[in-house]
């Protein structure tokens, strides 16, 4: 199709040159400069962009932080701060949380065999991590018989599944309150905006431009810095489940180690 168009332009063009030759020289010139400009314009672009791209990346976001109204600015990069404390403790502790639980089993089970349950104990105790709180607790319950033990497990997994969602609400709060302390500062710079209007009686570009630039850049920091904060919400959300499936997974075979155990 492309090329069966390309053909009938072709046939046109050449008509239109026959049929008159003094309207194809003007046409000619009319076009000539054409690419002269098409060249010259993304020249001009570049040096504009250059210009631009002078300023080093600190000192860009300090004049937009300074524009945007430090009032307003100051509160949402503190959300920032706070929520990537919080985000970056909770990341190590539950990276410190983690245990292989199928070579922890297996540890049991030979301490098992070999000590009884005051080696297991011992083996659970010198160990990090949830899980290996979680079988200290069931082996510490294991004169009780093993509905005790169940019914620990249970209970203190729990307690560890409350441990490792401890902090989740704070990021949540600054996930929630960085977009809020942005859009009061839209609010607040197109009240400005409205008031120079009002002062000067007339709605020129430099009346308002002043108040809806701080409206504008207080609004996009509040929402960077939830976007930030709820990647780091995710990451840790999908952590923490990875840990209590394996907190299950392990209670389940640590319960049937032990009834192999009791059985002997």
């Amino acid at each position: 199709m492309f090329l069966a168009v390309a053909g009938l332009m072709a046939i046109t063009a050449q008509n239109a040159v026959a049929q008159d030759e003094a309207q194809t020289e003007n046409a000619t010139e009319q076009v000539a400069p054409a690419p002269q400009e098409e060249v010259q314009a993304p020249v001009d672009e570049q040096n504009i962009f250059n210009q631009k791209s002078d300023k080093p990346l600190y000192q860009q976001i300090k004049t937009k932080f300074i524009e945007g109204g430090p009032a307003f600015m100051v509160w949402v990069v503190l959300c920032l701060i706070l929520g990537l404390a919080v985000a970056i403790e909770r990341i190590i502790y539950l990276s410190m949380a983690t245990t292989n639980t199928n070579k922890l089993i297996a540890d049991v089970e030979d301490a098992l065999k070999t000590g009884g349950v005051e080696k297991a104990k011992e083996l659970c105790r010198n160990t990090r991590g949830p899980v290996a709180s979680i079988f200290y607790q069931g082996l510490d319950h294991y004169n009780e018989g093993l509905a005790s033990v169940e019914k620990n497990i249970t209970a203190y997994g729990g307690v560890q599944m409350g441990r490792l969602e401890s902090g989740l609400s704070w990021i949540a709060l600054f996930i929630a309150l960085a977009p809020m302390l942005g859009f009061l500062g839209t609010v607040v710079g197109m009240v400005s905006a409205f008031d120079a209007i009002e002062a000067a009686g007339d709605i020129s570009p430099t009346v308002v431009a002043g108040g809806i630039k701080v409206a504008l850049i207080t609004t996009i920091a509040g929402l960077i810095v939830a976007v930030i904060l709820q990647i780091f919400y995710n990451i840790i959300v999908a952590k923490i489940d990875s840990i209590v499936n394996s907190m299950e997974d392990a209670s389940i075979n640590f319960v049937d180690v032990l009834t192999k155990f009791n059985n002997k």
